[in-house]
């Protein structure tokens, strides 16, 4: 397939800049693939809007304040890194502003006078050693929330707390789970007292969730990988309700990513397997879902591997018909913006 079969116009003034004003009051299109067209709700619906005894799997990753300023020794100038894991005590991947020009050897001074030299550079990546090491500790003094760069702002101190899910425990993410951040305590009850079960899973979000696909062609696009965790007490709770034919719905592209490189063979019984795993799998139109069966997600960018995803799921056209209606209908896109549901 083509990446531009996956364009739709989105004026930009949909982009939503900032979380809305309470978490919770998200707007909520609801596409059911078993009835023509959609309709309008809110997030506070969702209890409602699932089978009691479906099996509802959140992703508890927590973002990173990864985002660091250094200063170059030699010139005075001021770079940004967006840290984005640790391979070895104080040696860190990153990507940088200007990349081309932080070369290996490249001296830099950071907040609290530590330093970092680029022991290595591969494409865009640059791998920085701290001296002395560097911690999360160190980062939630220093670092900031690294909003994606559709938000054309700072990020402030209401990003810290809105930025993440009330549920996020592991740390680890350069980017919110965004389907998540709907989600409150009260929803959460509610879900539950509607006889829907909760599971986490963890996978933390990459870079690779801003790079848009560059090839032609969906088939010549090399997707990112990311790591992932999915406890024994959730493959256990997926599991039987696989048994039992009962719903899997999962909040976010990075559940479905999670659930499906964990499930079993195609021959196979469908089962989720426990355990630490990495992932690149890309999903795309054709795709045979083993695991999940419902989806809560945002509203993705053009062309984006997380539209494409999403297509997979509900079918392009509908997809992107029910895209068009959300524009028309002023929803708000992308990270902080409305909410779509999928069952």
């Amino acid at each position: 397939m083509k990446t531009r079969d996956f364009f739709f116009n989105l004026p930009e003034h949909l982009i939503a800049q900032k979380p809305p004003r309470e978490r919770g009051t998200t707007r909520l299109l609801v596409l059911d693939r078993d009835v023509e067209g959609v309709r309008h709700a809110c997030i506070t619906e969702l209890p409602g809007l699932l089978e009691p005894g479906t099996v509802l799997v959140l992703n508890d990753t927590r973002v990173r304040r990864a985002r660091l300023f250094g200063t170059a020794r030699a010139s005075g100038g001021k770079v940004e890194f967006l840290l984005l894991e640790e391979s070895s005590p104080g040696r860190w991947t990153a990507l940088a502003s200007k990349a081309k020009k932080q070369r290996v050897g490249k001296h830099f001074i950071f907040p609290e006078q530590r330093e970092a030299v680029v022991v290595a550079a591969e494409g865009i990546y640059r791998t920085l050693e701290f001296q002395p090491p560097i911690d999360e500790a160190y980062l939630e003094r220093c670092g900031r929330i690294p909003l994606p760069p559709y938000i054309r702002r700072t990020d402030n101190a209401e990003d810290a707390e809105r930025y993440q899910t009330i549920y996020a425990r592991h740390i680890g993410s350069a980017a919110a789970p965004t389907a998540g951040l709907h989600l409150t305590s009260e929803i959460l009850e509610a879900l539950q007292s509607a006889g829907i079960t909760l599971a986490t899973v963890t996978l933390h979000v990459g870079v690779g969730t801003f790079m848009p696909i560059r090839s032609a062609f969906l088939a010549n696009h090399i997707m990112h990988s990311e790591k992932y965790t999915v406890p024994d007490s959730t493959a256990d709770l997926v599991n039987q309700a696989l048994r039992e034919g009962r719903k899997i719905v999962a909040v976010g592209t990075t559940v479905v990513r999670t659930l499906e490189a964990a499930s079993s063979p195609a021959g196979m019984s469908a089962e989720v397997r426990a355990g630490a795993g990495e992932t690149d799998i890309f999903i795309t139109p054709g795709y045979d879902f083993r695991v999940v069966n419902g989806l809560l997600t945002n509203f993705h960018l053009p062309e984006s591997t997380l539209l494409v995803l999403v297509s997979a799921f509900a079918g392009r056209e509908r997809v992107l018909a029910a895209y068009e209606e959300a524009v028309e209908n002023r929803y708000s896109f992308f990270s902080y913006g409305d909410a779509m549901l999928i069952l």
